[in-house]
């Protein structure tokens, strides 16, 4: 399956120079001179090796369909997450790494979709939204707008998230797990 060059999200994987990678960060890049690009952070699926490298949206590579299972993540030991497949109960493990940033959105008892190619596990799916609660929110400054500004809040999993200024500390929110964005107040 061919993918445009700007379709490429993180734990994509494709092939790209006769090897198997699997995309970790993307940054769309747009110049001042010249067409957009897409700057993705490549990691080699066999021995990982990285690599970065610029795609154009008129450029296309090979996306590698894999084999895709629904999984039940457990736990974080040493560098590695494990998690159980939700039909054969059988565990296995993920190097932290092979997930990325967003390995900081798991959650015990977490559904996500378990990527492999030819019997290895490569990576995981995460669902687009999590909820987490703000364990730390700046205060709001007398005269700032509530439309066009936001402050930083730390999240219970220790990452940084601009929230607006109505969110305080204890609030429960939903984040987009693609890029540590606020998304909505979650009302549960």
């Amino acid at each position: 399956m061919k993918l445009n060059g700007n379709q490429i999200r993180p734990g994509n994987v494709i092939e790209h120079k006769s090897r198997l990678w699997v995309a970790v960060k993307t940054s769309h890049v747009k110049p001042g001179k010249g067409g957009a690009f897409a700057q993705i952070e490549l990691k080699d699926i066999k021995d990982g090796t990285k690599l970065n490298e610029r795609f154009r949206a008129t450029e296309s590579v090979e996306r590698v369909i894999l084999d895709e299972a629904e999984c039940t993540y457990l736990y974080a030991e040493d560098n590695k997450h494990i998690f159980m497949h939700s039909e054969t109960f059988e565990q296995f493990e993920i190097a932290a790494d092979m997930i990325g940033e967003q390995a900081a959105f798991l959650q015990d008892s977490m559904a996500v979709t378990l990527q492999s190619h030819e019997g290895d596990p490569i990576s995981v799916t995460l669902p687009d939204q999590v909820v987490l609660e703000v364990v730390e929110a700046d205060a709001v400054v007398k005269g700032q707008t509530a439309s066009s500004s936001y402050k930083p809040a730390v999240v219970d999993n220790g990452m940084r998230v601009m929230v607006p200024p109505h969110i305080g500390t204890g609030t429960k929110i939903i984040v987009k797990t693609e890029d540590a964005t606020y998304v909505e107040r979650f009302k549960g």
